[in-house]
């Protein structure tokens, strides 16, 4: 039995869809006996509806970077949380202060504190159905249990800066990872490649063999974790650093199956 495990934004799903090719290999590689899931730095929550949308079967989904694992079932396996006393200060802090929205993951929903004009949250909440939670800032240090804290930026600089600034300010507590326009904060010690290291102890399936793909700064922990591949379209800083680049996530399962 082998394990693949794929990004979801910009790898499985690209340019709004999940391709004929995609949903072929993975129909393929579960039929041969073996593991597929995604690993997305996504809410479980905005991530279903669009495996269901597509007739994408699944084994696990490892979600918020790795702060959460889920079962094919959607039972959680696994959970790392942000110290609540962290919330607060975090998502108010001026450095994040240019964030389009401030969205927090929990296991059984996504609460946002604040969006703006620009904001992609509520545009794909309303296209894919899945519920978004408005709150105010004073409910902030009522949330408990909370995965990670995810922003989003107009611009690739914006994003960046902010994701250094939490890093420098907080890095003993969280860690923010920059996913192109958005900025995933993290309990510290959490990021794909922990969340697979998780599951594979969790379902006993250490000696199997793993393939990885993906296209972003986020992969890279589990492209260098397990010599794992690209999607030729990422850009060539994440391509340099993966064993191999495929044109799709089903030319990947196909060429190992």
């Amino acid at each position: 039995m082998k394990v693949a495990a794929s990004d979801f934004d910009g790898t499985l799903f690209v340019d709004n869809g999940i391709c004929p090719e995609n949903a072929e290999g993975v129909q393929l590689w579960r039929g041969a006996g073996n593991k597929f899931g995604v690993v997305t730095g996504r809410d479980y929550g905005m991530l279903v509806p669009q495996l269901e949308h597509f007739d994408i079967g699944y084994d696990f989904a490892i979600c918020n970077n790795g702060a959460i694992i889920f079962d094919e079932d959607g039972r959680v396996l696994y959970q790392a949380e942000i110290p609540e006393q962290m919330l607060y200060v975090v998502a108010t802090h001026p450095c994040v202060v240019e964030s389009l929205h401030v969205a927090f993951s929990q296991a059984q929903r996504s609460c946002v504190y604040r969006e703006r004009e620009g904001s992609w949250i509520a545009r794909e909440a309303k296209q894919w159905d899945f519920l978004l939670e408005m709150i105010e800032m004073a409910e902030i240090n009522e949330l408990s249990r909370v995965h990670q804290i995810a922003l989003g930026f107009a611009s690739l600089d914006g994003a960046a800066e902010a994701a250094r600034q939490v890093n420098l300010l907080f890095g003993d507590t969280v860690y923010a990872c920059q996913n192109r326009g958005s900025v995933d904060i993290t309990p510290l010690g959490i990021d794909k490649s922990k969340g697979i290291e998780k599951l594979l102890v969790l379902k006993s399936w250490q000696n199997s063999e793993v393939h990885v793909i993906g296209d972003e700064i986020n992969d890279l922990p589990m492209i260098h974790r397990f010599d794992g591949y690209a999607i030729e379209s990422a850009r060539a800083i994440i391509r340099r650093e993966a064993k191999k680049s495929f044109v799709s996530v089903g030319s990947m399962l196909r060429e190992y199956l």
